[in-house]
C-alpha cells in the first residue's frame, strides 16, 4: 500500500508510483499556461482532476472548461496546452497511466521523441 498526503506547494511534484501508474500534483498561478502544440505524452494516458481553481484546457486543438471538480482524460499521443485563466492557484491532481515522470518529474525514456 501507498499512502500520500497531497500538498500543492510547488509547481509540479510526482507523489507516489508504482510500474504501472503514477500520480502528481500541479498548480498553475493565475495566468499561468503549461504545454502547448508540442507538449503530449507519448506513453501514457493522464487522467487530470482539478481540485481548485478555472482554467482551460486546449486538447488535439478542442477546448475543454476547467473548475473544481472536472476530470479530463488526455490520451496518450494527444498534443495539450493548460491555462489558468482564472485570479486563484489552478490545483490538478494528475494520474498518468502508465508512469510518465521519473521521481525527480523528469520525462522517462518512454515520452521523449
Amino acid at each position: 500500500m501507498e499512502h500520500s498526503e497531497l500538498s500543492f506547494d510547488s509547481d509540479f511534484e510526482v507523489i507516489t508510483g508504482n510500474d504501472r501508474a503514477q500520480a502528481a500534483v500541479m498548480v498553475l498561478g493565475a495566468g499561468e499556461t503549461t504545454g502547448g502544440p508540442d507538449n503530449r505524452h507519448l506513453g501514457s494516458d493522464q487522467w487530470m482532476h482539478v481540485v481548485g481553481g478555472e482554467g482551460t484546457a486546449v486538447v488535439a486543438g478542442r477546448n475543454c472548461r476547467l473548475r473544481a471538480g472536472t476530470v479530463l482524460l488526455i490520451e496518450r499521443g494527444e498534443p495539450h496546452e493548460i491555462r489558468n485563466t482564472g485570479g486563484e492557484p489552478l490545483r490538478t491532481l494528475n494520474i498518468y497511466v502508465p508512469p510518465a515522470y521519473d521521481a525527480d518529474g523528469d520525462p522517462l525514456p518512454s515520452e521523449q521523441p
